[in-house]
């Protein structure tokens, strides 16, 4: 399989396809060796727009939910960015190329240590990885961007919490096959804005399906 082609056209077709117009996002997803993230036996399937087993019976997100996620967050180089769900590390390679930090936090330990091989592999350095339940708690300190990769039930106001002011959450919620994808930016200490994205259906965070505790 010619990688580099089918990674062009995955870009072109797919992810552009479907309303992703950030250039610089475009072209980091052209560039980053999609391939090398997926589980092993799984190469050829890289680039199709599907949702990839890695474990735990957990799916990597599809290129185009991924390519959303990141055009949603806008991200310019200078943030410090939350990632709830490392995976297989690619969206966190993603962030990495694209923000100043990312601290990316997982609830299995196989899936922090297999991503930081690839992103060591790929000389990705910018970046920390915890073995963490995000439903019980967060990393410390305030983002400036925050990506959750799994959907969760009903929303946790604890994530609007963790941003900084005119932070960004992308986050998925809702009940499958409805989710809606949704970015919060928090305009100010107590108040917050939400923009519907799009209608989705996305693999849970474990433990993400609990009772309601806040809606939007």
């Amino acid at each position: 399989m010619n990688t580099q082609y089918a990674r062009l056209q995955m870009v072109n077709q797919q992810v552009r396809g479907w309303n992703v117009y950030d250039e610089e996002v475009l072209a980091m997803l052209r560039e980053l060796p999609r391939e090398r993230f997926v589980r092993e036996g799984f190469e050829s399937l890289a680039f199709a727009d599907m949702a990839l087993p890695i474990g735990h019976g957990e799916y990597m997100m599809t290129p185009t939910i991924e390519g959303r996620l990141l055009q949603a967050l806008s991200l310019d180089g200078d943030e410090k960015v939350l990632e709830i769900g490392t995976g297989s590390g690619f969206m966190t390679a993603c962030l990495a190329r694209l923000a100043d930090h990312v601290t990316s936090i997982d609830i299995y330990a196989d899936f922090i240590d297999a991503a930081s091989t690839r992103l060591s592999n790929e000389g990705i350095s910018n970046v920390d990885l915890l073995q963490m339940d995000a439903t019980r708690e967060l990393p410390e300190g305030s983002f400036d961007a925050i990506a959750v990769t799994g959907s969760i039930q009903s929303f946790d106001p604890r994530l609007v919490e963790a941003l900084s002011p005119h932070g960004r959450l992308f986050v998925v919620t809702g009940d499958s096959p409805a989710m809606q994808a949704k970015l919060i930016e928090r305009t100010d200490a107590h108040d917050w804005q939400t923009m519907s994205l799009f209608e989705t259906d996305l693999q849970p965070l474990v433990h993400g399906a609990v009772p309601p505790q806040f809606s939007f």
